[in-house]
Order: C-alpha cells, then structure tokens, then sequence
C-alpha cells in the first residue's frame, strides 16, 4: 500500500472487475466531462451519516441498508418513490417495534455497476461479454449492446442526480411525515399477513401522533417528525468513475468521493494490496466492507487498519456474507478478533449473497427462511461475543415481483416466472420486506 494518498494512486495497483473499455480516448473524455460535474452529495452530509453510523457502532442505534440490486436507468418516478416507501415501512416497523433508532441508507442513486463471476456470457453457442450493469453496457445479448460505452458513464451521473433530488423531495417535502405511515400501505403489502401486522401498528401511531397534537407537539415543533434523514450508497466498483466524483472540501481539506455518502468494498475486490482498498482508504466518506465465508481474523483486521486506522467509530462498516449455514460458525472469531483490538465497526448482516442458488426452472433465486436463518444467525454470534448486531443489508424492490422463494405468500419455484424482473440478482418484493422487517424487529427486542 502506498504511503502517501491521491485520488489517482490506485492506479499504481491492480483493480479487479474494470470494464476493458475499447476506446480509451473516448473514456478520457468523458471521466473529463465527469470531473466538470458538480458533485451529487456533499461532505457535510457524509460527515452526518458517519456520526450517525458512530452511534450504531456503539450499540445505540440499528442501520438499515436495502435498496436494489441493480439499478436501471430506466426506473419510473413511481418506482422510485415505491422502493423508497419500502424502505421507510421497514424502517417504521424497526424503529417502533424493535425500539431502536435507525439510520437509513439506501442502495440508490448509483448502483449501475455490478462485478460478475466471468468476464464473458455465451447463449446460443455465441459469447460475448458479460452484463456489467447499465453504467457500462446494456443487458441485452448483441455485440454492440454488450460494447463498453464510456457514454454510460455519464448518463449513470445524470441518472444518480435526478434520482437524489426525488429522494430529496420526498424525505424532505412531506412524503416521509409519520402521519403518512397509513397510506403507505399498498395493496400487495396491505393484503398480506405482514401487511395486516403493519396496518395495526400503524393505526397505533396514528393514535399516538393525535394524543401529541392535542399536547401540541406536531410536525412543526418537532421536524423528525415530518421528514427522515436518507443516505445514498453503493459499491465503488468502476474506480474511473470514483476518482472523477472525488472533491477536496473546502472546510477541511479533506477528500470526499461525491457520487454517494456512503461507498462499500465488494467481497471480490477486498484486496489488502488492491486498487479499490488503495483509493477508498484515502476519502472521508463512511466505507463498508464486505466479508465472506472465507474471511479471516488478521484479513478482517488488517482491513480495519488499512480503511480505518484512526479508529473513527462509524467510519468502517463491516457486511458479513456468510450464508445460512455458515454464519454461527465463522462470524465468532471475526467478531472476537475486531473486539479485542478496540476497532469500532457497525457490523451488519448481509443475508442475501451467500444464499443464492439456482431454482429448479433455472434462475437465480433466494429463500426467504435461508435469508432470515442467516440473520438469527447474526444475531446469535453477537449475543455469544458480547457485541451489537448493528445491521441488515437487503436487496429489495418496491415492485410486485416473484424472485425469492417462501415468505408471507409461500412463492414457490413455479411463482417466479410470473414477475421476475431483476437484471441481476434476486430481490425481496414489498410483502417480504416488510414481513422480514417485523422478524428482524423481534430480534432486536430480544436484545433489549
């Protein structure tokens, strides 16, 4: 690792998962253009979201991290605002039900780009290269669908802007207020067991917020109580465009990666000696780190040295990616070994990867008692070492779609091909958010 930092250092080292893009003078102008751009977030708001993450490092409030797996430049207005809704319905539910406050960050505003297990996709006896998400190439199979356009790139910036400012208008414009929990409910949620468990806690907040009213304390006197603090993330994959969005502030001097508040490291690119590890360790913005089954104490450890050496509680989030089966086993030492050297890191459970598998008619899908086993799972190894149980990360859509199995509806393999939608993962639908929020709500109570 180098011993001194700039925004382009990491191009010294190897950076896994890059697109080949085919026109390098293309590429320059346009990270050119990018870097003209204004920036999508600022580093206050990246300061506010590490001071809030600092208190679930402490074990005094929860993070709930969800948004797509994918996202496609062409997602309506409406689609936006229903994953949004998602969001906060869990967020509602975590926060009454399991008592605990909660930071939202959601998966949104520039999750264009995805790493893939092989460079090429053959269908038809024809290979091309693989799917990379939408800020690189388009999902469908021909050649010149497939071709790397350094184009994308700048239309994943406009597409991330327009995004934030309809989140910005709706967190902040009244979409969020806690006198809107009732109407939230949309009818694939509100017909569903979950949703009926919702309909009820809502009815009772609705009490609660008329008992306040009438004791005068209302949206105006109390403004958390009319709009939610939001952040953005995604995974720092194409470190072109990370460095193009990177701005020294003008109060502190410090870098800033602008595209997002929050940017994570992926399972396949955590290399101690690599690229993305070399070009995160130098922005201020709160980082997180996957970590899977195959992690070890001195790699986790050493992660927490290289990304967060000045101990900065809510700097460093660690996602644990274990699998169903293997969490209650591996996680204990991890958790060990980061307690007992003083790291202060969120931990937070990312149930979704580690129990992918492919269904009987073919595709991709997930359980949904693989996925909540993992997160009892979690919770249990931090019950068996002491140490907060600080968050979920889920893949989820506001969408009616059938691409995980079992939940409130019992989808089975049959159901999937009725709304499978994802362009790459498998993704929770409405009804199994909000069913897995209530689940995840329970456990927290247990820990109070």
């Amino acid at each position: 690792m180098n011993t001194t930092w700039t925004p382009d250092s990491w191009r010294s080292l190897e950076a896994k998962h890059q697109p080949i893009w085919p026109d390098q003078a293309e590429l320059e102008q346009a990270l050119k253009t990018l870097g003209d751009q204004p920036p999508l977030v600022f580093a206050g708001e990246a300061r506010d979201l590490t001071a809030q993450l600092g208190k679930v490092a402490q074990g005094e409030a929860f993070l709930l991290q969800a948004g797509d797996c994918a996202e496609s430049f062409e997602s309506s207005a409406d689609s936006i605002r229903d994953r949004l809704r998602v969001i906060l319905q869990m967020a509602i539910v975590l926060t009454y039900s399991g008592g605990t406050p909660l930071v939202k960050i959601g998966r949104i505003a520039g999750q264009f780009a995805k790493p893939r297990s092989s460079p090429t996709e053959t269908k038809g006896g024809e290979e091309l290269p693989s799917f990379l998400g939408q800020s690189v190439n388009d999902i469908g199979f021909t050649e010149a669908e497939r071709r790397p356009d350094p184009q994308r790139l700048l239309a994943a910036y406009n597409r991330a802007a327009s995004t934030l400012n309809l989140l910005r208008a709706f967190t902040r414009g009244g979409y969020a207020d806690l006198s809107q929990v009732s109407t939230w409910n949309r009818e694939f949620v509100a017909s569903s067991p979950a949703g009926e468990r919702y309909t009820q806690m809502a009815d009772e907040i609705d009490r609660a917020l008329t008992f306040m009213a009438a004791c005068g304390v209302t949206g105006e006197s109390v403004p958390a109580l009319h709009e939610v603090d939001f952040f953005t993330s995604h995974e720092a994959l194409l470190l072109n465009y990370e460095e193009a969005l990177t701005r020294q502030d003008s109060l502190t001097g410090d870098w800033y990666d602008c595209s997002a508040h929050m940017l994570w490291i992926g399972e396949r690119t955590r290399q101690l000696d690599g690229a993305h590890v070399e070009f995160l360790r130098g922005v201020q913005n709160p980082l997180g780190c996957k970590v899977g089954p195959t992690a070890t104490p001195d790699e986790v450890l050493s992660l927490c040295e290289a990304l967060n050496p000045d101990r900065v509680p809510g700097r460093l989030t660690l996602i644990v990616r274990q699998g169903a089966d293997k969490v209650t086993e591996g996680l204990p030492p991890l958790l060990a070994a980061v307690r007992d050297s003083g790291h202060p890191v969120v931990w937070a459970c990312d149930p979704m990867h580690g129990n992918t598998y492919e269904s009987e008619v073919g595709v991709k899908t997930r359980h949904f008692d693989d996925v909540l086993k993992e997160i009892s799972g979690f919770f249990a190894a931090h019950a068996q070492e002491g140490t907060w149980p600080g968050g979920v990360h889920v893949e989820l859509t506001g969408d009616a779609v059938t691409e995980c199995l079992g939940g409130s509806d019992d989808l089975v393999d049959g159901d999937l091909e009725h709304a499978y939608e994802t362009m790459c993962d498998p993704r929770l639908n409405g009804r199994q958010s909000v069913d897995l929020a209530f689940r995840v709500a329970e456990l927290l109570r247990a820990r109070a």
